[in-house]
């Protein structure tokens, strides 16, 4: 998961914890608001009625000679207002708030009421309780309402923070963006890499593009100089390579030299034509990685894999191993290096009969993928290669070891050559294979060729 959506989604988790938190915190808090929002109107009708009663006089609510309660009630029995006179000196007492269920037009309703005894000095004669209630079903509707409010509000301020932080996180993650897209993806080699500095003004990303760049200059300036080390090493080592073997040839055409000498000439010579193998391999991975080599001809690959399979035909039957081959439709690379393209073929169709069985057989097949470049599959019946082998196989000078005690070995070259070649050709070549199974190399090459009308 990229960095920018875990950030994204850990702002979103946020925010739903916030509105979880919200949910268990805002009811009692709304409640607690409603009941003091009650409270106030419930004192604001006590001064109201204590005004009306200093203008008007208690008399005007209640009549003295019988002492009646005067009571009064609002149409949907939400309110009401209670006033009792009291016997004369009784002590004034303190505001009270209480819930209590009263009985109105035979009906039972609870209130959340404002009691206090009002003294005789507040306009009336006598001292008198008042008691003004408020239905707690008001009180409630209140609560809801408010907690619907404060929640919506709450989730609507968490979805608009959640996209304001996407929105953040997506600009200020750009620079990142594009380190990754147009620096580091898909680079295969430090001359591809795109040096220019990112515009940007995080010190962080600034610091970190400037890494880059350093580095990959640094790996660049190996690069080449590892290739221009390559390259002249293999020429210097040509000539007194072929000084030896020429001395060699010499020695032998002596009549006087013994026969065990002779031996050991001859078995050095076979070291040394290894070692000029392994130096003209060298140079040739020198000269393709230097792009010595032009790709100016359309080669097709039945006319190629015909020409190897004919090379390697003595080998082939040697070893009594059967080749099979089904190319549907051609291939015809538009930009090649037929040389180049025989190469590569032949150091895979040598290792397929190399490390075969046998008897074995060889599956050489090609298909368009689905993507308009073409697939060529080379397969073995060989023991196949333990799995701790395959990511080293185009190692340069690693020792391919096929998985059974009588497998051949190799010096490691012929695989990263034709790796080098298909590389040059803008193609891929990877390994499958599993120990018993037998081995396939599977050469891809991209939508930029075309396939030919040949089919074999």
């Amino acid at each position: 998961m990229r960095f920018e959506a875990k950030l994204a989604l850990s702002n979103a988790l946020t925010k739903l914890l916030l509105v979880l938190l919200g949910a268990l915190v805002i009811p009692p808090v709304v409640q607690r608001v409603a009941v003091e929002h009650t409270d106030q109107r419930l004192r604001e009708k006590k001064r109201e009625v204590l005004a009306l009663v200093r203008r008007d006089g208690l008399a005007a609510f209640v009549r003295e000679e019988r002492s009646e309660t005067y009571a009064d009630y609002n149409l949907l029995k939400q309110e009401y207002l209670s006033i009792t006179p009291l016997a004369a000196g009784t002590p004034p007492g303190a505001v009270r708030f209480f819930e209590e269920p009263r009985q109105v037009d035979q009906e039972v309703e609870d209130f959340r009421i404002l009691s206090c005894v009002v003294p005789a000095e507040a306009g009336a004669g006598r001292p008198f309780r008042l008691e003004i209630g408020s239905s707690l079903g008001t009180v409630e509707l209140l609560t809801a309402t408010l907690r619907r409010l404060a929640l919506w509000v709450l989730v609507a301020a968490s979805l608009l923070t959640v996209v304001a932080d996407a929105g953040f996180a997506h600009y200020l993650l750009r620079p990142l963006r594009t380190l990754s897209t147009r620096k580091l993806r898909g680079i295969s080699h430090p001359s591809e890499f795109w040096f220019e500095r990112i515009p940007t003004h995080t010190t962080d990303f600034r610091r970190l593009d400037d890494g880059l760049n350093a580095l990959m200059r640094q790996l660049q300036s190996a690069f080449e100089k590892e290739r221009e080390f390559m390259s002249n090493v293999s020429h210097e080592l040509l000539t007194p390579v072929s000084i030896l073997q020429s001395r060699f040839e010499n020695m032998l055409q002596d009549p006087s030299l013994p026969e065990v000498q002779a031996a050991q000439i001859v078995e050095s010579q076979r070291t040394l034509h290894r070692l000029r193998n392994t130096v003209r391999t060298l140079l040739l991975i020198a000269n393709i990685e230097n792009e010595q080599y032009l790709r100016d001809a359309a080669v097709p690959l039945a006319p190629t894999l015909a020409d190897v399979l004919e090379e390697l035909d003595d080998r082939r039957q040697q070893r009594d191993i059967t080749v099979a081959v089904a190319l549907h439709p051609d291939y015809v690379l538009p930009l090649a290096n037929a040389s180049l393209l025989h190469t590569l073929l032949r150091n895979l169709l040598s290792n397929a009969i190399k490390y075969n069985r046998e008897g074995g057989h060889i599956a050489v097949t090609g298909r368009p993928t689905p993507a308009g470049g073409y697939q060529l599959r080379v397969q073995d019946t060989g023991p196949g290669i333990a799995p701790a082998n395959l990511p080293l196989l185009f190692d340069r000078f690693r020792r391919f070891h096929a998985t059974g005690p009588a497998a051949p070995e190799g010096y490691g070259l012929g695989l990263p050559i034709a790796q080098t070649i298909a590389a040059f050709h803008g193609a891929r070549l990877w390994a499958e294979s599993e120990p018993g199974q037998g081995s396939t190399f599977v050469l891809e090459f991209g939508a930029a060729a075309g396939p030919g009308k040949r089919s074999t």
